[in-house]
């Protein structure tokens, strides 16, 4: 069983892995009960985000590299590894198991069997070849056997990955179970039309592509009458006299 650690990171330990991120090495933390399905394994520190946020504090956990807060983290007990070490220390090895005592054969003389008297040979029936039958017992033992249930496996939470468009900005976020991996975020019109061509969706990668145009158009139209607005204002200004001052 893996022990769980129930205090986050104080501003000591958060100033330590600073300064162990800016030497060029990735300091090891364990993930607090905050944490959720992930509490008592351990990642990495890569990056201490600045300015920080609730969560701003981005662990290597497997292949994702995803931010925490101080609170789902803590350091890891530095006894582990020794306890660890010395309970492999504490195993017998080889040369300290007692050798086993010899064994001692006692000769056994069997008496001769008495042979039976004589009698004469008598003729015995040819029959037709027969399988030999088998025994009640051995016919029960070669019945085929249920195999083993396997152990049932809790499978992971759910995870789910949102691309949303609200008010002109595109946002995705991550969540698995009642946790939040990426809060919210805004990303450009081009990464959002980049993430929905990965799917092979037609219906959502032609809506998204009518959103894209249908703001470029307007943002189009919006620019054309700046320029109007622009060239009428560089007009008139140019009709004013220069004066003395």
């Amino acid at each position: 069983m893996v022990a769980t650690a129930e205090r986050g990171l104080s501003p000591a330990d958060l100033d330590s892995i600073r300064s162990t991120l800016e030497s060029g090495r990735k300091p090891k933390v364990v993930f607090t009960a905050s944490a959720g399905q992930i509490a008592g394994q351990t990642g990495q520190v890569v990056e201490l985000l600045d300015p920080p946020v609730d969560e701003w504090v981005v662990v290597r956990f497997g292949r994702d590299e995803l931010p925490f807060s101080p609170a789902d983290l803590a350091i890891p007990p530095k006894g582990a590894a020794r306890a660890k070490t010395a309970a492999k220390a504490a195993e017998p090895s080889p040369d300290d198991v007692a050798p086993a005592a010899p064994s001692i054969e006692v000769p056994y003389e069997r008496p001769l069997p008495v042979p039976p008297p004589r009698e004469e040979a008598r003729a015995v029936p040819e029959t037709p070849e027969t399988e030999p039958a088998v025994p009640a017992q051995a016919a029960a033992d070669a019945k085929p056997r249920k195999a083993a249930r396997a152990p049932k496996v809790k499978p992971p939470a759910t995870l789910t990955v949102t691309l949303s468009y609200t008010d002109g900005d595109w946002m995705v976020g991550a969540q698995q179970g009642s946790k939040a991996l990426a809060k919210p975020y805004v990303i450009k019109a081009a990464e959002a039309l980049r993430m929905v061509a990965l799917l092979d969706v037609p219906g959502v990668h032609e809506a998204v592509e009518q959103i894209v145009s249908a703001e470029r158009a307007e943002t189009e139209a919006q620019a054309d009458r700046l320029r109007a607005e622009l060239a009428e204002i560089e007009a008139r200004l140019a009709d004013l006299p220069h004066t003395g001052h």
